[in-house]
C-alpha cells in the first residue's frame, strides 16, 4: 500500500502527532470504500479507508468529463467515463487489494441512456442543456397542466428534467426511443456496465419528473400522458441496495474478482445531503457547487400550491427522506467568469477572484442568478454586465466589481429561498450546514452567514464522496444507519463556523433585490 500518497511524512515519528497517529490506525485497521464521483465538468474515483472511528480519502483518479457538441446535439462521452472509472478501479486494486469492500456511483441528475434488446447502448446520452429542451416545457403542459404534474411527482417544470428530454424524443419520433426496451439514468448505466444488472436508483430517478416521492415507484400517469413506452421504466431500488459484483470482464481488467456494486445514493446532491453531518430532521442544508441547492429533509412531500408557485422540488434521499429543495444557479457564475477571462488572455484563479470580490464596493448592483439570461455558457462577465444595464443598475466595469456583484447576488438569492423555506414550513432556523466545493470561496460562505443573518458550519469539502461511502457502508453492513454515518464524518473532517456581520446592512440589500425583482418581473 502506497501510505506516501496520503501522508508524506516520517512514519517513523507519527506518534508524535495525535492527528497523523489517527490516520495511522485507521491504515492499519483498515477497509476500502471506492466512491465514482462523477460532475458534469470532471470526475474521480476515490478511495475512502476506514476503521469505522475515522474516514480518510484518498484521491486515485481524476479526469475531465466535457460535454461534446456534434451534429443532432449536445452529448456525454458515457464510453469514455467508463474507461476512465475503470482505470480508477485498476488503481485502487492496486494500491488496496484485499481491503476492499465495495464500489458506489453518483451523478448530477435527469441524464440517461437507452439500452435496446440486447442490452447495448442505443446512441450516446444527451447532456441536460442540450437545445432539444426548447418547447417542450409547453408541450408537456399542453398533454398534462404543471400543477398536475407537480401533484404527481412533486417536481417544477425545469430545463434539464427528464421528462422534457424524453419527450423531445418522441416528438421526433426517435429510432432509439422506439427499440429501446430499459431506460437507465447515468450513474444506473455505468453500474449496469459493471455488474451486468440493470436497474435504477431511487434518488437519481426522483430527478426525472417520472417518479412519485411519496411511493418511490414511477408515475406512471405522467408517463402515460406523455406518450412514453412504459415498458422503459423498470426496476427502481433503494439507495444502498448491493448490485451485484464487478463482472468477470471487469475483474480482468481491474484485477480483482467479487467486489460488490452498491448503489449509493446515487444523485451527487442525494449523497452530498447525506454527507453533512446534520442533527435531525427538518435541518436547513445547503450543497455548495455549480449548482447551490437549498433545503431540508423532510418525512413527507410538500406538494402545496404554495410550494408549487416558489418552484420547489420533492426528491428522494438516503433514509427515507424527502428532499425538499430548490435549485440556485449556483457557483456557475463565477467558474464561468473564470472561464471567459482565460479565453481573453486574463487567467484569474479562485482564490485571486475571491480576493478581488471582497475589494469591491458591496451592493452595488443585483442580479438574479437564475434568470435564463446566465443559463448557456460564454461571455458570462458581459452577461452580468448587460442585465444590470437592462435593469437600470451601475453596471460593474472591472472584474472585481463583476465577482462582488455575482457574489453578492448568490448570497442574497439563498436569503429569498431561506425565508420560503421557513414560511413553508412554519419553522425557524439557527444554522445552516453547507457541504459541497464552493465551501472553499469564503467570501461566499461569509456573505451567506450575512444575508441570512444565522450561523454558517461549512464541511465537509467532500460532502458528495463522504455520503457515497456511508451509503455504501450501510448497505453493506458496516454502519448501522446514516446518522452513524454523520457521526463518522463528523470525527473525520474539519469544519468552519461563519457569524453573521453587517446585517443591518445586508437587510437593507435584501430589501432592494426583492423589489428590484418585484418590479422587471
Amino acid at each position: 500500500m502506497c501510505l506516501d500518497r496520503l501522508i508524506p511524512f516520517d512514519y517513523g515519528r507519527a506518534l508524535k502527532y495525535p492527528r497523523r497517529a489517527a490516520i495511522i490506525r485507521v491504515l492499519m485497521s483498515k477497509k476500502t470504500f471506492i466512491a465514482v464521483d462523477l460532475g458534469a465538468g470532471s470526475g474521480r474515483v476515490i478511495a475512502a479507508i476506514t476503521d469505522s472511528s475515522k474516514i480518510v480519502l484518498e484521491e486515485l483518479h481524476r479526469f475531465d468529463n466535457p460535454g461534446t457538441d456534434l451534429p443532432g446535439g449536445s452529448f456525454w462521452n458515457s464510453i469514455g467515463l467508463y474507461r476512465e472509472i475503470l482505470e480508477g478501479l485498476r488503481r485502487a486494486v492496486e494500491l488496496h487489494g484485499d481491503s476492499i469492500i465495495s464500489i458506489g456511483i453518483d451523478t448530477w441528475g435527469c441524464d440517461f441512456g437507452l439500452l435496446g434488446p440486447d442490452g447495448g447502448l442505443l446512441g450516446l446520452p444527451h447532456q441536460y442543456r442540450d437545445p432539444r429542451f426548447n418547447g417542450m416545457a409547453e408541450a408537456m403542459h399542453a398533454l398534462m397542466p404543471e400543477v398536475e404534474i407537480y401533484a404527481h411527482t412533486g417536481l417544477k417544470t425545469n430545463f434539464y428534467n427528464t421528462s422534457l428530454h424524453l419527450l423531445a424524443e418522441a416528438k421526433k419520433n426517435s429510432p432509439a426511443l422506439r427499440e429501446a426496451e430499459r431506460l437507465l439514468f447515468m450513474p444506473d448505466l455505468l453500474a449496469y456496465w459493471l455488474t451486468g444488472r440493470q436497474a435504477c436508483e431511487r434518488t437519481v430517478a426522483s430527478t426525472s419528473q417520472l417518479l412519485d416521492p411519496r411511493t418511490g415507484e414511477w408515475a406512471r400517469d405522467v408517463i402515460k400522458a406523455l406518450g412514453l413506452p412504459d415498458k422503459i421504466f423498470g426496476e427502481i431500488v433503494a439507495p444502498g441496495t448491493v448490485l451485484g459484483p464487478v463482472r468477470e470482464e471487469v475483474a480482468a481488467i481491474i484485477g480483482k474478482a467479487g467486489i460488490p456494486v452498491v448503489a449509493t445514493a446515487c444523485h451527487d446532491t442525494a449523497s452530498a445531503v447525506a454527507g453533512i453531518p446534520m442533527e435531525g430532521m427538518g435541518s436547513l442544508w445547503l450543497s455548495s457547487g455549480t449548482w447551490s441547492i437549498m433545503g431540508i429533509e423532510s418525512p413527507e412531500a410538500i406538494t402545496t400550491e404554495v410550494a408549487y408557485q416558489l418552484g420547489f422540488c420533492n426528491e428522494l434521499g438516503v433514509n427515507d427522506s424527502i428532499r425538499f429543495l430548490k435549485n440556485i444557479s449556483g457557483l456557475w457564475l463565477l467558474q464561468e467568469c473564470k472561464r471567459q477571462w482565460e479565453l481573453d488572455g486574463k487567467p484569474l484563479d479562485f482564490a485571486a477572484m475571491s480576493k478581488l470580490a471582497e475589494a469591491a464596493e458591496p451592493f452595488s448592483a443585483f442580479i438574479n442568478p437564475d434568470d435564463p439570461a446566465f443559463a448557456n455558457a460564454g461571455g458570462m462577465p458581459g452577461k452580468i454586465q448587460a442585465w444590470c444595464k437592462k435593469t437600470g443598475q451601475a453596471v460593474p466595469q472591472d472584474p472585481g466589481a463583476v465577482l462582488r456583484v455575482a457574489t453578492d447576488s448568490l448570497a442574497l438569492k439563498y436569503r429569498m429561498v431561506f425565508e420560503s423555506i421557513k414560511s413553508l414550513t412554519g419553522r425557524d432556523f439557527q444554522r445552516l450546514h453547507a457541504g459541497g466545493g464552493g465551501i472553499q470561496n469564503e467570501a461566499l460562505s461569509q456573505a451567506t452567514a450575512n444575508a441570512l443573518g444565522i450561523e454558517v458550519m461549512a464541511g465537509p469539502v467532500e460532502a458528495t464522496s463522504c455520503g457515497n461511502v456511508i451509503t455504501q457502508m450501510i448497505g453493506t453492513g458496516h454502519l448501522a444507519d446514516l446518522q452513524a454515518g454523520r457521526e463518522l464524518i463528523h470525527r473525520s473532517f474539519d469544519f468552519k463556523t461563519y457569524q453573521p456581520q453587517d446585517t443591518a446592512a445586508w437587510d437593507a440589500a435584501y430589501a432592494s433585490a426583492k423589489e428590484l425583482l418585484t418590479r422587471i418581473c
